[in-house]
């Protein structure tokens, strides 16, 4: 395994809420009241969808506001990792990555572990630079077992809803989170800050037309039936756990797109008229300094 490189899940697409509209002869970022799933090819313009999400837009009647999905792991900080990340300006990589107690950081000398004091008393964080990011990986349908679809998000919402479910379905399960038939539904809900506008969140439930006890049932005959096949689950849990220690940073520069258009606002962009289609795209130094004086982004998950 080559050292420093942090193997992550293998990924077949993206999952996301929101979606890239045109005006004013620009395209730019909008919030949406509903999921997208997409490959991983772009052409002028944007993300390709996966075929997944006409099938399961069928499915759900054109919205898709639910997706059937299973998880990889049963250790719920492998499924879903959240960290508050610092991306550096002209490169677009990791430059700080930390969970409020200690963080990485990329030094002139190396990368160094030093005391994370959050966001808000990082004098490193300031202009909104630093943000929570999580990084959800699902598996949707039974083609690929080991292929999972990410959805990435600096949400609170979504991080502290996500985080909360996968340690209480791991709870209740007996550890079984793997075999759990779920779903990723979006929620909505209005706040003071969102002055009355739905802002919308991902949530993980049951599954639809099942109830806790159908769930925790069709979990363990699962379990039993890979079991006898020879499946090792526990095994996949220390493989990925190896091989996300791999590296100092999750991320890599070919995630760069995906990750600037979680923390490019849509609000910065109408603001400053920057494009965001792949081939009038703004420069990469362009996007990541608008990212230290956005906020959080309006058309992205909460």
């Amino acid at each position: 395994m080559l050292k420093g490189l942090a193997i992550t899940p293998p990924v077949l697409g993206r999952i996301s809420i929101g979606k890239v509209v045109e005006r004013n002869g620009k395209r730019l970022p909008e919030k949406d009241d509903q999921f997208t799933i997409t490959s991983q090819v772009q052409n002028r313009d944007g993300w390709l969808l996966h075929p997944l999400d006409e099938e399961l837009r069928k499915a759900s009647e054109n919205k898709l506001r639910s997706i059937p999905i299973r998880l990889l792991f049963n250790e719920p900080d492998l499924n879903f990792r959240a960290d508050y990340s610092l991306f550096d300006r002209s490169t677009g990589r990791p430059l700080c990555v930390g969970n409020g107690e200690t963080c990485k950081r990329q030094c002139e000398d190396g990368i160094k572990t030093l005391p994370c004091p959050s966001p808000d008393g990082c004098s490193l964080a300031q202009g909104h630079a630093c943000k929570p990011y999580g990084r959800l990986n699902v598996v949707i349908g039974d083609d690929d077992l080991l292929g999972s679809f990410v959805f990435r998000t600096t949400g609170f919402n979504s991080i502290r809803t996500l985080a909360a479910r996968l340690q209480y379905f791991q709870a209740i399960s007996g550890n079984r989170l793997a075999y759990l038939p779920l779903e990723l539904r979006l929620r909505g809900k209005s706040t003071r800050q969102s002055h009355g506008t739905p802002i919308f969140y991902a949530d993980i439930t049951v599954r639809s037309g099942m109830d806790m006890d159908a769930t925790l049932r069709t979990a363990k005959e699962l379990e039993s039936v890979r079991e006898a096949m020879g499946y090792d689950q526990v095994a996949l849990d220390n493989a990925a756990r190896r091989g996300l220690g791999n590296g100092a940073f999750e991320d890599h520069a070919e995630d760069r797109d995906a990750i600037i258009e979680e923390f490019f606002s849509a609000q910065e962009a109408e603001r400053t008229g920057r494009d965001v289609t792949p081939n009038s795209r703004p420069s990469l130094a362009d996007k990541l300094e608008s990212l230290a004086t956005a906020a959080l982004p309006v058309g992205r998950a909460h």
